[in-house]
C-alpha cells in the first residue's frame, strides 16, 4: 500500500517540499539550460536556416514522451523514475538493471558534457584555470549545494532559470531589433543544408537538438519530493516543456536572421555570435562578458538537475533492491541521500579525466558532443521503453485521479523515439564504446548488491521485500 502525504514521514524518506509551481519552473530551467546555450550552432549547421524546424520537432517527440511520463508518475509518486515503471510493467530484474543504470549512465554524460561546456564560457570571463579544474570545481560545488537540501536546490534552480530565460530574451530582443530595422531575410528561414533531403536533415537536426530536450524523465525522480504529485505533475510537465518549446523556435528564429548559419555552425558559444554582432547600440565586450555569464548561469541550472538526479536514481533503487543499500542513506539533518551524491560526482569527474586523457594523447575528442550523443542514445533507449510500460500499465493501479495520456499520441512518440535513436546510433557508432563504459559501472553495482546485498536482509527475505529501516513502497 502506498504510504499517504498526510503520515508522519519516516527517518529516511524524503521530504515533499516541492510545489507545482517550483517543479514548472524545475522543468523549464532543464529543457532551456543545455540546448540552446551549448548545441544551437551544431544544429545550425545539420539542418540550415530552418533549423528552428528541428527544435519545434525535437521538442514535440519529447513532450509526447513526457506524456507518459505524467500518466505513470500519477500512478507511481516514486523516486526512481523510468527505472521503477519499466520494473512494475515488465517484472524483468534484468530489463529493470538495464534501464537504471542506462538512465544513470545518461545523468552522468550529460553532467559531464555540461561541465566541459561551462569551462568553455567560462574562458570567455577569464582564461587562466585549466578547463578540467574549471569542471571538477564546478560539480563539487554543485554536489555541496545538493547536499545542503533539495529545497534550497530546487530554489535556486528556478532563481537561475529567471536569469536565463532573460539572456533568451535578450537574444530575440536583438531578433526584433534587426527585424524593425528592415535588415532581415526572411528567405534564410526556408532554406536546407545542401546535403541530402530536407528530411534527413531535420532528422539530423532532431538528432542532435534532442540533448536539449532532458528535464521531464528527471523531474520524475523527484516525483516523491513533490507536493501533490497527481494533480501538479502533469501540468508542470506539460506547461514546462511547451514554454520551453516555445522559446526554443524564437530564439532559433533570431539567430538565423542576425548571424549566418555557416558562422553559427563554426562557433562553440552561437548565441555570442548573436551578441557579438554589433545589432543594437551596446558595447559588445561588456555584452560578450554579460552574456557569457548568463550562459554560465544557465548550464549550471541543468547541470544542478542533473546531479538530483544521480542521486535520487541511486536512492530509488536502493530501496528497490537493484543496487546496493548504502546508497539508500539518507542525512540524518540535512536529508539527502549523500552516498550517492558521493559517487556520482566520483563517476563524472572520473568521465572527464578520461576525455581529457585521451585528447592528451591525441585521440581529438569533443568531450561536450561526445558526451551529449552518449546521452541521447541512452534517453531514447529509455522513453522508448517508458512509452511502451505506460501503455501496458493501462487499468492497473488508477484512481479517479489519474492521468491518461492520448494513444496514439504516445505511439507517435514511440516511432519518433526509435526512428531518431537509429539514426544517431548509425551516424556516430564510436559513442557506443563510451556507453559500454558506463554500463560496466552498472554491471559491477549490481554484482556488488548480489553477492552482499543479502546481508542486509533479515533470514527469509528475499529481494525487493520491505525490510527495517527502508521506506514503505508499493508491491
Amino acid at each position: 500500500m502506498t504510504v499517504t502525504t498526510d503520515q508522519p514521514e519516516r527517518e529516511d524518506q524524503l521530504t515533499r517540499s516541492i510545489t507545482g509551481k517550483l517543479l514548472y519552473f524545475y522543468v523549464l530551467g532543464d529543457v532551456l539550460g543545455s540546448g540552446i546555450y551549448v548545441l544551437i550552432g551544431a544544429v545550425a549547421g545539420a539542418v540550415g536556416g530552418a533549423f528552428f524546424v528541428a527544435f519545434a520537432a525535437g521538442v514535440t517527440v519529447a513532450t509526447l514522451t513526457g506524456l507518459a511520463y505524467a500518466e505513470l508518475v500519477t500512478k507511481y509518486p516514486q523516486a526512481a523514475g523510468a527505472a521503477l515503471y519499466v520494473n512494475k510493467a515488465f517484472r524483468n530484474k534484468a530489463l529493470t538493471f538495464l534501464i537504471t543504470i542506462s538512465f544513470l549512465s545518461s545523468s552522468f554524460a550529460a553532467s559531464g558534457s555540461l561541465a566541459s561546456g561551462f569551462a568553455a564560457y567560462f574562458a570567455e570571463v577569464w582564461e587562466l584555470p585549466p578547463a578540467l579544474l574549471i569542471t571538477l570545481v564546478f560539480l563539487l560545488l554543485l554536489t555541496i549545494l545538493n547536499f545542503i537540501g533539495i529545497t534550497e536546490s530546487v530554489v535556486v534552480n528556478m532563481l537561475m532559470t529567471f536569469v536565463e530565460v532573460a539572456g533568451l530574451i535578450v537574444v530575440m530582443g536583438i531578433g526584433v531589433w534587426f527585424v524593425a530595422e528592415g535588415d532581415a531575410d526572411f528567405g534564410v528561414l526556408t532554406e536546407f543544408s545542401g546535403e541530402g533531403s530536407p528530411i534527413l536533415a531535420v532528422i539530423s537536426g532532431v538528432a542532435l537538438a534532442f540533448f536539449a530536450m532532458t528535464g521531464f524523465e528527471n523531474a520524475a525522480n523527484v516525483a516523491e519530493e513533490t507536493i501533490n504529485p497527481k494533480k501538479t505533475f502533469p501540468r508542470a510537465l506539460v506547461g514546462g516543456m511547451v514554454t520551453a518549446g516555445v522559446i526554443y523556435v524564437l530564439v532559433a528564429i533570431a539567430a538565423a536572421l542576425t548571424v549566418p548559419v555557416d558562422q553559427l555552425a563554426d562557433s562553440d558559444a552561437a548565441l555570442l555570435e548573436v551578441v557579438q554582432a554589433g545589432i543594437i547600440p551596446v558595447e559588445v565586450g561588456v555584452m560578450t562578458i554579460l552574456f557569457a555569464i548568463i550562459a554560465m548561469i544557465a548550464i549550471t541550472n541543468t547541470t544542478l538537475v542533473s546531479v538530483v538526479t544521480q542521486s535520487r536514481i541511486l536512492y530509488g533503487m536502493a530501496r528497490e533492491d537493484v543496487v546496493p543499500a548504502a546508497f539508500a542513506k539518507i542525512h540524518p539533518t540535512r536529508r539527502s541521500p549523500v552516498v550517492g551524491l558521493g559517487f556520482s560526482f566520483i563517476v563524472v569527474a572520473g568521465l572527464l579525466l578520461v576525455g581529457t586523457l585521451l585528447n592528451e594523447t591525441g585521440a581529438g575528442i569533443d568531450v561536450v558532443e561526445r558526451l551529449a550523443t552518449v546521452t541521447v542514445v541512452f534517453l531514447l533507449f529509455i522513453y522508448a521503453l517508458v512509452i511502451i510500460s505506460a501503455l501496458k500499465l493501462r487499468g492497473q493501479d488508477e484512481d479517479d485521479e489519474t492521468y491518461r495520456a492520448s494513444t496514439p499520441l504516445l505511439c507517435v512518440g514511440l516511432v519518433g523515439n526509435v526512428v531518431l535513436l537509429g539514426y544517431v546510433v548509425y551516424d556516430d557508432p564510436a559513442s557506443l564504446w563510451w556507453v559500454g563504459g558506463l554500463l560496466a559501472i552498472g554491471v559491477v553495482l549490481y554484482l556488488v548488491e548480489s553477492v552482499f546485498g543479502r546481508r542486509d536482509r533479515p533470514p527469509g527475505a528475499e529481494r525487493g521485500d520491505p525490510v527495517a529501516g527502508t521506506s514503505a513502497k508499493e508491491h
